[in-house]
């Protein structure tokens, strides 16, 4: 059985992380599902929406990943993630939500560790000098060249 991946987050960025998934993954439309928290919706609205959209699914493993840890969205999802077999990893990105997806027949622990992994993965940082591997081109030497 394959886990399912709950997008808990500030309107719209979780359907939005979702609609990317899809961009890439277009067999996971079933195994991903979103709740756009509201700027004006109170923390029990949006778990009484939470609560709705997963008890629709049955009860698989489900991995629940949220944007800001302590914000509204985290704070539901603590507590959503206290009634059933579910794991909560904060601080979602698409490189963490590319790789969950990716990995979703895995166990849940494991797939928490992927998240996780991913996620750290996916951020770093890009020189804006010549790409890797590459020697410089003589103009590239001249700080001024980019000027008209």
């Amino acid at each position: 059985m394959s886990t399912r991946i709950f997008i808990i987050a500030h309107a719209p960025l979780a359907h939005a992380l979702r609609e990317c998934a899809l961009h890439v993954f277009t067999d996971c439309a079933d195994s991903v599902v979103t709740l756009d928290v509201q700027a004006d919706a109170s923390p029990e609205d949006s778990l009484a929406q939470a609560r709705n959209l997963l008890g629709a699914l049955g009860d698989p493993p489900t991995l629940v990943l949220t944007d800001v840890f302590g914000a509204t969205p985290c704070n539901v999802a603590q507590r959503l993630v206290e009634e059933r077999q579910a794991r909560l990893v904060t601080g979602v990105n698409l490189p963490m939500l590319l790789r969950t997806v990716c990995y979703r027949a895995e166990s849940l622990d494991a797939l928490v560790q992927r998240a996780v992994v991913g996620g750290t993965q996916g951020v770093m940082q890009v020189a804006a000098t010549a790409p890797q591997n590459q020697n410089p081109r003589p103009h590239d030497q001249d700080p001024n060249d980019h000027q008209q």
